[in-house]
Formats: structure tokens, C-alpha cells, sequence
């Protein structure tokens, strides 16, 4: 009785996680080129092969996700962090500014795009604003040039990505017991020290998951990216997962896409444990 019970869950991650993986793996050994289907066939490693010693544009975009990661990640765990500490405070309008500091995380990406869009618009955004000022030249375009592109795609996501961590340090931060603060201020222990010794230690835990779950949805990150720049320009913000969508799915290459996936797949799972393993996530202080 107990196995037929969970069957239905058993059968539903077969089919939608474990199948998808094993299917991933197979064409990363497979020539399949929809447009070239007389040179499919068994590849043996020739995808991963090419990936790692004839693909320049492979080393490129998985530079560019590290980098774009490890930006992210912490700028939006230190901004988070001070938000929540900001609006788990007492003060007039608390329940409307938690409202609002959770209205960005409930918007999704492509909509997210199309805002962040028309504030870089270069004649009606803030470019145009930010001209009349004299910051910057008329007819500046934040997401086509090179040398501001790649800021103006981390403070759009910058505007999604810091709610999530806001929200869930919050709900951490009010499980903190008083009395220790109030032991600590008895102790003569400052604000700062109070914050070092009893909220960041609280609040190790809750850390960890939070940038970890967080630097796993940035390192797959697709619509914002795509949609915002398309990988662009010149592929200087093309990361591995759009590199893999450009490859199977506009290119129709699927078996090295899959190899390329197998790449982020390895790489995530390595860096996850990794990081789980210095970090001591759930042991005990």
C-alpha cells in the first residue's frame, strides 16, 4: 500500500526528471543535425570534443555566466539583506512597503524586459533624462553598447532578484528571539555587534539556501537575457543556457546542445555540492 501511494509521484519525476536527463545524455553522444540528417549518428565524445578544445564561443559564454552569477548573487543577497532589515523594523506603512518590495518578484521576466526597455529607451527613457542633465551624450543606448551593457542588464535583474531575498531573510529575522537582542544590549553590545553575533549567525542557514537556490536560477537564466540584449552585442552577454538555445533550438543542432547542457548540468551539480559542503549547511554551531 505504501509504494502504490506514492507511485503517482514515482511515475511523474520519472517522467518529467529523470527521462528528460537520460534523453539529454544519449544525444550529447549523437550527431543530430535537423538540417543534416544524413551525418546523424553516433558521436562518441566528438561534442564534447569540440566543445572544450574547438569552441572558443562555449569558453566565452560560460566566463560570462560566472561572472553575471557571482555579480548577482551578491548584490542582490547584500541588498536583500538590507532591505529586510529595513522593513522588519517598527514604523508607520510597514505592511504597504512589504507589499511593494514583494510587487517585483511577482512580475515575470519578459514583462520585467519590456519595462526595463522602455527605461533605457534612449529617446523617451531615462537616457533622455539623464541627456538634458548632461550625464551622458544623446542617443546613448544602454544595451547596445558594450561598456554599459552589461551593467544595465544586472540592474534590471537586480530589480527582480533583490524581493526574493528580502523576503525570505524577513521571515527569518522574525524568528529571532528578542530576548537576545535585549541580553546583548544588557551586555552593552552596539548595533553593529548585535547584528555580527546574533542576526548574521541566525541567519547563516537561510543564507546559504537563498544563494544557492538564487545562483542556480541565475546561472539558467534565459528570459530576461534573451529578451533584454538576445545575447548580445557581439555574444557579450550570452551565457551557457542561451548558448545552448541558440544552438538547439534556432540552430536545430540538438545533439551538441545536449552536450553543452550536460556541461551545465555537470558544472551546477559540482558547484552545488561544492558549496554545500564549506558552507556546513544545517550544522550546528
Amino acid at each position: 500500500m505504501p509504494y502504490l501511494l506514492i507511485s503517482p509521484a514515482v511515475l511523474a519525476m520519472l517522467a518529467f526528471l529523470v527521462y528528460p536527463m537520460v534523453s539529454v545524455f544519449y544525444y550529447s553522444l549523437q550527431h543530430h543535425f535537423v538540417s543534416k540528417p544524413w551525418e546523424n549518428g553516433f558521436a562518441g565524445l566528438d561534442n564534447f570534443e569540440r566543445m572544450l578544445f574547438h569552441d572558443p564561443l562555449f569558453w566565452q559564454s560560460l566566463g560570462f555566466t560566472a561572472k553575471w552569477v557571482v555579480v548577482e548573487v551578491l548584490l542582490q543577497l547584500v541588498l536583500g539583506l538590507i532591505l529586510a532589515l529595513i522593513i522588519n523594523e517598527t514604523f508607520i506603512g510597514r505592511a504597504l512597503s512589504r507589499a511593494m518590495v514583494v510587487s517585483p518578484w511577482a512580475v515575470s521576466g519578459v514583462l520585467t524586459t519590456g519595462i526595463w526597455v522602455l527605461l533605457y529607451n534612449p529617446t523617451t527613457g531615462m537616457s533622455r533624462y539623464l541627456a538634458d542633465m548632461g550625464l551622458i551624450p544623446y542617443g546613448a543606448a544602454p544595451l547596445a553598447n558594450p561598456d554599459t551593457v552589461f551593467a544595465a542588464a544586472v540592474v534590471a535583474e537586480l530589480w527582480r532578484g533583490v524581493p526574493f531575498f528580502a523576503i525570505l531573510l524577513l521571515a527569518d529575522l522574525q524568528t529571532i528571539p528578542r530576548d537576545l537582542y535585549e541580553a546583548a544590549s544588557v551586555d552593552g553590545a552596539s548595533r553593529i555587534r548585535r547584528f555580527y553575533h546574533v542576526t548574521l549567525p541566525h541567519l547563516k542557514d537561510a543564507i546559504i539556501l537563498a544563494t544557492l537556490l538564487r545562483a542556480v536560477w541565475e546561472f539558467n537564466n534565459v528570459d530576461l537575457l534573451y529578451t533584454l540584449t538576445g545575447g548580445g552585442p557581439a555574444h557579450q552577454t550570452t551565457t551557457l543556457p542561451l548558448y545552448v538555445a541558440a544552438t538547439a533550438a534556432q540552430s536545430h543542432n540538438f545533439g551538441y546542445g545536449s552536450a553543452l547542457t550536460m556541461a551545465g548540468f555537470v558544472i551546477l551539480t559540482f558547484f552545488s555540492v561544492l558549496y554545500l559542503r564549506l558552507s556546513k549547511f544545517g550544522a550546528r554551531s
